[in-house]
């Protein structure tokens, strides 16, 4: 990981250390290239956790934008999860 994507991380995880009481439900939104793998890789991450997982194609189907709702446990719960899941070709975290 190069060090302006580890900074992003460790800003990341104090903002959400400081606006947040753990465990709590966090909500992330990605956009990927529509791929029904790619997606299927997403949902596979958030199995058996309990996540609320709603996609959305984009007009020209091009892309699908997925919104996950899932309570975590910590702060480095989150950010373990972003880094496990920018492993993903064409994946935006948002």
């Amino acid at each position: 990981m190069d060090k302006k994507t580890e900074e992003f991380y460790e800003r990341l995880k104090g903002e959400l250390e400081k606006s947040n009481s753990w465990p709590a439900l966090y909500l992330y939104k990605f956009i990927v290239p529509t791929d029904k793998e790619k997606i299927e890789q997403i949902q596979k991450a958030f199995d058996c956790l309990g996540a609320v997982i709603k996609t959305t194609q984009s007009k020209t189907a091009k892309f699908t934008s997925v919104s996950v709702d899932v309570q975590m446990e910590s702060a480095q719960a989150v950010i373990e999860k972003y880094q496990e899941l920018s492993t993903i070709e064409g994946i935006v975290s948002l």
